[in-house]
């Protein structure tokens, strides 16, 4: 008796534990087959969101700017999503919020929540932004040919619809709309020589590339006339100080603009420039002028709080710039009241911004040229969206036959650029032996970046390289 008790304890013992070990097994069968479950419910709801984000994109290529999917009525709006057998694989749902300026949408968010038909209390939530592309996905835009000395070092997407001499590093492609061109004295070739779209000394080779598409400088141009109406309206507007159109003492007249951290802009008029003679163009549209960007005289104008829901600037006067930027600002400079008139814009001072995530952002379009003022600082930073669109970047060549390079105002040490330059003419902010053999004229050292916090969200009504809205940004929550 005592035999056959211990052998049912250890048959109920050993039972015991293979109940426990096979539940214990079960449980984690059941728990692995949800997580399985659940993993592939999510799968499928991250594919259903995507295809809520995709669905938009392709809706935004018919109806652009549209947020509110083509119902006239704010969202959300919850669309099914057919499986390939016809059926319906589930359900997205999207949000889509508008970012405006100055009225009118410049970017859009939308979030896509997808739900699977199979397992309604799953879902995966989609973050993405639209906008047409701009000009600030690039470091350089040039509508012409163009010379990047050694000193260049280069960050970001360089093109130029003509031919590219590239002796600086750059670190991003460098492309060029021509197989071949023309090289002559003016690029450093000696004789004149046909040469490859983009050729020179420059490192990073493999980046090189042409012949690509070209820009489409009159698809970027500016609305100037639109831009105006609307500064008028919602932003800041300058009217003309300066008279005439024969170039004469009273046509370099202007508005000096000085951008101050606490989001005000103080204006003064510029009422007397000193000219100074002997100067070479930047563009080397002719020979030695004269130049008319030294302020002489000048005097207190106004102060204005720029507009939160509207940075817009619209100046139909010479303008020149400097100051501290703490919000996104597009500052335009344009004549379209007056024929003939051609302001400029010249970069007097620094050019920086309070942060540099984003937030802040400066674009300046010129209607002719870009200039960096002769007494500009020794080592100049220069944040911002430079877009000279009838005209040319850069600052002029000021060597004196009778004193040289003097140090009054050449030469200069190293130039900053954060941001982008687009220049319908040559740019160039040195110039190679200017001060004598192997001493460069203008800044010595130069270095540009594109602005990446600003190439997917630049400020108002910088100008874009498509009409095509796209994918800039996107996110999972």
């Amino acid at each position: 008796m005592k035999s056959k008790g211990s052998v049912m304890l250890l048959v109920l013992v050993f039972g015991g534990i293979f109940l426990a070990i096979l539940a214990a097994l079960s449980s984690f069968v059941i728990v692995e087959n949800r997580a399985q479950d659940i993993s592939r419910a999510r799968a499928e709801a991250f594919n259903i969101a995507e295809a809520g984000l995709e669905y938009y994109r392709w809706f935004l290529s018919h109806f652009p700017g549209d947020t509110t999917n083509g119902t006239g009525q704010p969202g959300p709006f919850t669309e099914t999503y057919a499986d390939p057998e016809g059926g319906v694989a589930g359900s997205y749902t999207l949000s889509i919020t508008g970012n405006t300026a100055c009225g009118q949408v410049q970017s859009m968010d939308v979030a896509s929540k997808g739900t699977p038909s199979d397992a309604p209390g799953v879902s995966v939530t989609l973050d993405g932004r639209f906008a047409e592309p701009s000009v600030a996905a690039y470091s350089y835009i040039v509508n012409s040919s163009v010379w990047a000395g050694s000193d260049r070092i280069i960050n970001g997407p360089y093109h130029s619809n003509g031919g590219i001499r590239m002796d600086g590093t750059s670190n991003a492609p460098v492309t060029s709309s021509l197989s071949s061109w023309t090289c002559d004295s003016s690029f450093g070739c000696s004789p004149s020589a046909t040469e490859p779209g983009v050729f020179g000394s420059g490192g990073n080779q493999g980046l090189w590339s042409y012949p690509t598409p070209q820009m489409d400088f009159a698809g970027i141009a500016a609305n100037f006339s639109s831009l105006k109406a609307t500064a008028q309206t919602s932003g800041i507007y300058l009217p003309r100080y300066s008279s005439g159109n024969s170039r004469s003492a009273a046509y370099h007249k202007g508005y000096h603009l000085i951008f101050n951290a606490d989001g005000t802009l103080t204006v003064r008029e510029v009422s007397n420039v000193t000219t100074l003679s002997n100067v070479y163009p930047v563009d080397g549209s002719s020979g030695f002028t004269n130049d008319y960007t030294l302020i002489g005289n000048e005097a207190a104008y106004k102060t204005y709080t720029i507009p939160a829901n509207c940075g817009l600037i619209f100046v139909e006067d010479n303008t020149w710039v400097e100051g501290t930027i703490p919000s996104k600002v597009t500052l335009v400079v344009a004549n379209v009241t007056t024929p003939g008139v051609t302001p400029d814009v010249v970069l007097h001072g620094n050019i920086t911004y309070t942060t540099t995530d984003g937030s802040a952002g400066l674009t300046i379009i010129s209607g002719h040229d870009i200039l960096i003022a002769p007494d500009s600082p020794q080592n100049m930073t220069l944040d911002g969206i430079f877009i000279a669109q009838g005209g040319a970047f850069g600052r002029n060549y000021y060597y004196y036959p009778s004193g040289g390079c003097d140090g009054l105002y050449e030469p200069r040490g190293t130039l900053t650029i954060l941001g982008t330059t687009v220049s319908n003419l040559r740019t160039g902010t040195s110039w190679i032996n200017g001060c004598g053999s192997g001493v460069n004229a203008g800044y010595q050292t130069r270095v540009d970046s594109f602005d990446r916090a600003l190439s997917n969200d630049p400020p108002p009504f910088t100008p874009v390289t498509s009409t095509q809205w796209q994918f800039v940004d996107w996110r999972q929550e």
